[in-house]
């Protein structure tokens, strides 16, 4: 069989990462997949503008899907068709791979009708919804989204995001750099951090060096019109000093399991929306894979599903300021909860795995 990816030709991307692990799991089981890339343009791995010869092409659309991502204004850019793949391109692609041959994921929960929830939402307004529901029945019959809980009725469950067991770092808490530390860039995120960081407040003494990876936790980017600004980007510059948070900067997708293990415990959050659909990211299986602990601000009943009974005494409930003390004065107690989840999530949610049930999508 071969899968064939659309989306973003970017190697530092988190579902382009995503695209690698397949490519390689795809090895391993007698299979090939590859990237769709229609320029010549470097991704660090497989890809492909054959599309004739796929056997399942899987459009991976998040929520910005018309707008180039880059470093700031200047590289954020407006891009010709679907992800930039240009507008000739995707017409022979639609033209040349049977309907029947095409898979949407919905990474983001776009596939729904306004959604507002926590000061998050999918989109604008209802034109919007409307315009990217009728984008994707547009490309295929066979929408996915990386949730146990669909909303609407035609909607398959699909997680996309894997877990690889060769990202494992051993445990090892003789000499941590920092308390905690959060990987992620501010997109909705404030309120799930905050969360957090209040729980700390009580015993900041005792929680070491924190730090936060990533872009626009510093301040908000001026770029960027209202209310979009205030709604995803706010951010409290004064509290986090005041809390002497530091702020470290985006790291390459690579690196992100080796910056993770340099904190005792990482808070694995989620912006308002994907906590309501039950959407899980990169994030969400990268975590465990590191040499810390990590703390879910999920709902119990969502970490049970993806991590397994074992997880849920890792859940931040009313008493975190307890659990977070707890973690950093016995971090060796937690690891052996985090190697049954490893276990976990090798035996379900691997790249192999995933590829099977991609599989099952096409032949269903």
């Amino acid at each position: 069989m071969r899968f064939l990816f659309v989306y973003w030709k970017v190697h530092d991307g988190g579902s382009a990462q995503d695209i690698g692990n397949y490519i390689e799991a795809a090895k391993r089981v007698g299979h090939q997949a590859a990237l769709y890339m229609p320029e010549e343009e470097k991704a660090g791995f497989g890809s492909s503008i054959d599309f004739e010869s796929a056997d399942l092409v899987i459009f991976v659309l998040e929520s910005n899907i018309y707008s180039y991502p880059g470093e700031g204004p200047k590289n954020y850019r407006a891009r010709a068709g679907l992800m930039g793949m240009g507008q000739l391109n995707l017409a022979r692609l639609v033209s040349k791979v049977p309907r029947e041959r095409r898979v949407v994921l919905d990474c983001d929960g776009m596939y729904n009708d306004v959604i507002r929830v926590g000061g998050d939402y999918n989109h604008p307004d209802a034109r919007a919804s409307q315009h990217r529901i009728e984008l994707c029945d547009s490309i295929s019959d066979r929408i996915c989204q990386p949730t146990f809980h669909p909303l609407r009725a035609n909607v398959r469950s699909f997680f996309f995001h894997g877990y690889n067991p060769d990202w494992e770092v051993p445990f090892d808490f003789r000499a941590k750099e920092y308390g905690m530390v959060y990987v992620g860039n501010n997109w909705f995120r404030w309120r799930a951090l905050e969360r957090v960081l209040r729980a700390l407040e009580a015993i900041r003494g005792r929680v070491g060096r924190i730090g936060l990876v990533g872009r626009d936790w510093d301040a908000m980017p001026y770029w960027v019109q209202p209310p979009l600004l205030e709604d995803a980007y706010f951010t409290d510059p004064a509290y986090l000093e005041k809390l002497d948070v530091e702020f470290l900067g985006p790291v390459p997708v690579e690196q992100v399991i080796c910056t993770m293990s340099k904190a005792v415990f990482n808070p694995v959050l989620v912006r308002p929306l994907f906590d309501h659909l039950g959407l899980v990211t990169c994030r969400t299986f990268e975590t465990p894979a590191a040499n810390t602990i990590p703390l879910f601000a999920q709902h119990a009943a969502h970490v049970t599903e993806v991590y397994g009974e074992c997880a849920l005494e890792l859940v931040l409930t009313e008493n975190a300021s307890e659990k977070i003390a707890d973690v950093l004065e016995r971090p060796q107690y937690y690891t052996q909860i985090v190697a049954d989840i490893r276990r976990n999530l090798a035996e379900k949610h691997s790249y192999e795995a995933r590829l099977q049930q991609l599989l099952e999508i096409m032949k269903s």
